[in-house]
């Protein structure tokens, strides 16, 4: 009895460390004002007049958004559901990949001329921008990144089941990279948005794995 106890005392620790590793000791670029932690869940109040965009199409560049994240070095799959009070042109939530101000990656819900859409910025120096336009508001989505050598893919769900993929971007491989949770209001006085369920799932190197087989 006395070691079942204990295995249940350990397994609960083990899960609230885990919550602690995935959000509690993250780290903040660009803080906004307001922000909570509960759980698994990340709650903000998105910086008003923010955004992340260099240069193309529009002429400037900024790098002022609110961003959450944790440092990851190798292959991974990365996922989290983000639902957001989106109230004027341009107000954007979801996940970003970022080695720097010139090489990132972010994905999630875009609220544009009154619809919400699908949105992927990928910028390499310059960004550039793919929508699909939604027919109707959804409560929430699910991003998901698979990040394999050279390669992104993004894909999104409603339902956390079935996952479709919507760009599959280049993004420098074996070199660090910032994961986490971003939002941008760059029209508007700010919006509130919340993450859940955010984790990041080590894959094993594909190059790697694959010497190791043909090498036994």
């Amino acid at each position: 009895m006395k070691s079942k106890l204990f295995f249940l005392i350990c397994s609960l620790l083990l899960s609230l460390s885990a919550y602690a590793q995935t959000l509690e000791k993250m780290n903040w670029f660009n803080e906004p004002d307001k922000w909570s932690i509960d759980g698994n869940q990340l709650s903000m109040t998105v910086t008003p007049k923010s955004d992340y965009w260099r240069i193309s199409h529009y002429g400037f560049t900024v790098d002022d958004a609110p961003f959450y994240y944790a440092e990851y070095g190798g292959e991974f799959e990365a996922k989290v559901e983000v639902t957001g009070d989106y109230k004027v042109r341009f107000d954007q939530a979801g996940m970003m990949i970022r080695i720097d101000h010139e090489n990132y990656i972010k994905a999630g819900i875009e609220y544009v001329d009154g619809k919400y859409n699908l949105s992927v910025v990928v910028t390499h120096r310059t960004s550039d921008w793919s929508v699909i336009a939604l027919e109707k508001p959804v409560e929430s989505v699910w991003i998901k990144a698979v990040r394999r050598m050279d390669a992104v893919e993004i894909f999104y769900s409603f339902d956390d089941k079935e996952y479709i993929l919507m760009r599959n971007a280049w993004m420098e491989a074996n070199r660090p990279v910032k994961v986490g949770m971003m939002g941008a209001c760059p029209d508007g006085e700010g919006f509130s948005v919340s993450f859940s369920d955010f984790s990041v799932k080590h894959l094993p190197d594909a190059v790697r794995t694959k010497w190791l087989e043909t090498n036994k």
